[in-house]
């Protein structure tokens, strides 16, 4: 796919990472929630190579953070959330889709709990902020809705404890997985929390001022260079071999939890009450008619789709490809499908359009 220039605006904010992200070989940027998101540096399968064997540095401020706070915070976040929230605690990060009344995905944001009257939604690509603004205006509820200044700055990789160790010291490497503590940095207190979207394992740091960008880069920079670090990003290659979803392509409004398997994400068992939970528990009763499943496509390499492509079982259409690419390890090209589910297990053979021909596919369960 041809890439053209993105400008950066008010509307297509820049983020305390730029100037240092394209100090690098950056090749190519995409739109994140308003924001600049690194998309490739030396190439996606370079990238891809690093990221598995030593460690890189992620500028992912476009991972904002939807603040609720105040005597109502509780009550709205385990409104907003399918995973029941109640007895959410300081210091722990939580997988939690957000549905519309139809139990349509709105997002699929990481909640961390700062307090009792606290909470951060780490958004994925989708206007959370308005959405929280017009429930608590519209429930009369007491809290406050902000995006504070806080950017994320990702650390992953195999060698991402050793590098975090060096800058942030033993104590660190001692985070449990969605965990997240507060460590000194030159006497700042920072958030950090054993997360992020890879599978290689690592950090994320949620810097609490954007004026101190450039040398939390540099510092993490230097201590990194034993380790062979290079500025990275989200890699399309790792997340499809991975099964990592994607909010906006691979699962959208129009996608359910339950079809996009994330059942065990879903309180639909518990008494809490949330957003879409009705049409939810509708649709475990009637059961779910599609859902995502991993494809294993033969042939020569696959360019990365930009929109679905149709899949068929025989003449019959059974879906479409959300995401693929031609994964180096796996000598396969390897795709994200939303399928009829009877099609959808291992083993079964169909058809996708791809590259301009119908292509042979397999199904597998994902991750890969």
């Amino acid at each position: 796919m041809p890439g053209f220039p993105i400008f950066a605006s008010r509307r297509v904010r820049q983020t305390p990472f730029t100037e240092r992200v394209e100090s690098a070989p950056l090749s190519g940027y995409t739109v994140y929630n308003h924001m600049l998101l690194p998309a490739t540096f030396s190439s996606l399968e370079d990238d891809y190579a690093h990221l598995k064997k030593y460690v890189q540095i992620w500028d992912v401020a476009a991972e904002r953070q939807v603040e609720i706070k105040g005597p109502d915070a509780h009550k709205l976040a385990t409104m907003m959330s399918a995973r029941d929230l109640r007895k959410a605690v300081p210091g722990k990060c939580y997988y939690a889709p957000l549905t519309d009344a139809n139990g349509g995905m709105l997002n699929d944001p990481i909640a961390l709990c700062l307090a009792a009257d606290r909470f951060w939604f780490s958004i994925a690509d989708s206007d959370v902020l308005y959405w929280a603004l017009g429930l608590a205006e519209g429930l009369g509820l007491n809290v406050e809705i902000s995006e504070p200044d806080v950017s994320p700055l990702a650390i992953q990789g195999p060698l991402a404890d050793q590098l975090m160790t060096a800058v942030f010291g033993a104590e660190v490497s001692q985070l449990k997985f969605f965990n997240f503590g507060y460590f000194d940095w030159r006497g700042h207190s920072l958030l950090i929390a054993r997360s992020g979207w890879s599978k290689q394992g690592g950090f994320e740091i949620y810097l609490h001022d954007t004026a101190f960008g450039l040398q939390l880069w540099d510092d993490i920079w230097q201590a990194g260079e034993p380790f062979s670090v290079r500025a990275g990003c989200p890699n399309l290659i790792e997340r499809i071999e991975g099964g990592l979803l994607s909010f906006g392509n691979d699962m959208t409004r129009s996608d359910t939890p339950l079809e996009c398997g994330l059942d065990k994400y879903c309180s639909l068992d518990s008494d809490v009450e949330f957003i879409g939970k009705s049409a939810l528990l509708k649709q475990r009763d009637s059961g779910v008619t599609r859902s995502l499943a991993g494809l294993k496509i033969d042939d020569e390499p696959l360019r990365p789709v930009a929109n679905t492509t149709p899949c068929r079982s025989g003449d019959t259409p059974c879906g479409y490809i959300t995401s693929a690419v031609f994964s180096p390890d796996f000598d396969s090209n390897l795709a994200i499908a939303m399928l009829s589910h009877e099609i959808s297990r291992d083993g079964q053979t169909i058809e996708a359009y791809l590259d301009g021909q119908w292509r042979q596919a397999v199904c597998t369960t994902l991750p890969f």
